[in-house]
């Protein structure tokens, strides 16, 4: 299989071309021949003409790579190395919602071939590769897992916005059914990945691993918020607590903020979920959890609070949020927590702005129901800064002061002005 991708005899196939699927599609077709394939024909067709749906990639990554994007399956047919990348996000429950991934392994069964490769990168909870997505796939295809074709998987490592860890720097993790294509699998990898691979032992270690990984930075992100939310009481800043503590050699520097996107904010409902079929209910990934989803509200009561010290005409109060997407400099808004900030002070019956130089107003309209404004206004009652854009931190106190009541807080989450604002009443996590 190698020898025959190398020499361009057979095709890896990526399917699934959004923030995961279309860099590591384009990184393999500076190598091999490569199918990218997707089911959003207006999608396709932008890749087609060199724009990434998603914002991440320029003109130029399309340069020099050998791909054919589409969404037609007998195109899709033609290959022999199929990995899979689409999402898999949870529903309003929390639930893990493996239809788009179940639903790639439907195609997948459709176009399989005795001999052929397959290689998840979908996060998923462990056992989800061989219990869920392996049947479907023999289900349709009537082909054997080891006998008549090899799967493994591969957790996706790609950080939106982040142009230092690419998937080319980034070891990878890397898992097969057998010895044979785990051997094969990390060939395949170690094409693009020049940081080199990772053989787990099994398809079940490397699942685990990636759960794991977002696991861990959840918990600590909701020690923080509960600190944040402990100090607030006592009337000292949260960040010049952490500045403090930091300066020691073995502390792990994470700050407190919302916890949203589509890897933090719900890989490890899928490892509770799991849990919980097995009869165990976990305890504190669940409490950070817990923790996490409840700081939009915290953040809301905190900017009500003090409009109602401040004002006291909640109906006429104005408030302006800054920044709409789930992490700086980045376009995507999926899972963004900004949108249940905003929800919770509408919910308060504020008026309520929201502003952010990456967003696109109509996404946000479609998912969550509001727009941006063009402007920002001059006579809000309270200024949130949710996301710390680039573009925001060139902002000054004269700024905010322009914009804002004489009486108004600036709520800067992520402690970006600290020591900067002085005309406003300052507050932050």
């Amino acid at each position: 299989m190698y020898q025959d991708l190398l020499d361009k005899k057979k095709i890896l196939a990526v399917i699934g071309l959004g923030y995961v699927g279309l860099p590591i599609a384009l990184e393999f077709a500076k190598k091999i021949k490569v199918i990218g394939f997707d089911i959003n024909a207006e999608r396709i067709d932008m890749m087609r003409n060199k724009i990434d749906p998603s914002q991440e990639l320029e003109a130029a990554d399309f340069e020099g790579c050998d791909i054919e994007f589409t969404n037609d399956l007998d195109v899709l047919r033609r290959a022999n190395f199929y990995i899979v990348a689409v999402p898999t996000p949870v529903d309003e429950h929390n639930v893990p919602d493996l239809v788009p991934v179940t639903r790639a392994s439907e195609t997948i069964g459709k176009v399989i071939k005795k001999g052929d490769y397959v290689v998840y990168e979908s996060t998923v909870y462990p056992g989800c590769t061989e219990e869920d997505c392996v049947p479907i796939i023999e289900n349709l295809s009537g082909l054997k897992m080891i006998t008549d074709y090899k799967i493994g998987y591969s957790p996706e490592r790609i950080n939106p916005g982040d142009k230092e860890h690419t998937i080319s720097t980034i070891v990878k993790v890397v898992s097969g059914c057998c010895e044979e294509s785990l051997n094969t699998i990390a060939k395949v990898y170690e094409l693009v990945v020049k940081a080199g691979v990772h053989r787990a032992s099994s398809i079940k270690v490397a699942e685990a691993a990636k759960i794991i990984e977002n696991t861990q930075r959840d918990l600590n992100i909701a020690l923080m918020n509960e600190l944040s939310i402990i100090f607030d009481k006592m009337n000292i800043n949260t960040y010049e607590v952490l500045e403090a503590a930091g300066t020691k050699w073995n502390f792990l520097k994470f700050q407190p903020g919302l916890v949203g996107g589509h890897c933090i904010g719900v890989d490890p409902y899928y490892l509770t979920y799991k849990s919980k079929k097995l009869g165990y209910n976990s305890q504190v990934i669940l409490a950070g959890r817990f923790i996490n989803d409840a700081m939009a509200g915290y953040v809301a009561r905190k900017i009500l609070q003090n409009i109602i010290q401040t004002n006291g005409n909640v109906k006429d109060a104005k408030v302006l949020v800054m920044g709409a997407t789930f992490k700086e400099n980045v376009s995507d808004i999926r899972n963004s927590k900004v949108a249940d900030v905003v929800k919770e002070l509408q919910a308060f019956s504020l008026n309520v702005d929201v502003t952010d130089p990456y967003a696109k107003s109509e996404e946000l309209k479609h998912e969550y129901g509001f727009e941006l404004i063009p402007e920002p206004g001059t006579d809000y009652d309270a200024v949130l800064i949710t996301v710390p854009h680039d573009a925001y931190k060139k902002l000054d106190d004269n700024y905010f002061a322009s914009i804002s009541k004489e009486h108004a807080m600036v709520a800067d989450l992520k402690g970006i002005y600290r020591n900067k604002i002085t005309s406003r009443k300052y507050w932050s996590l």
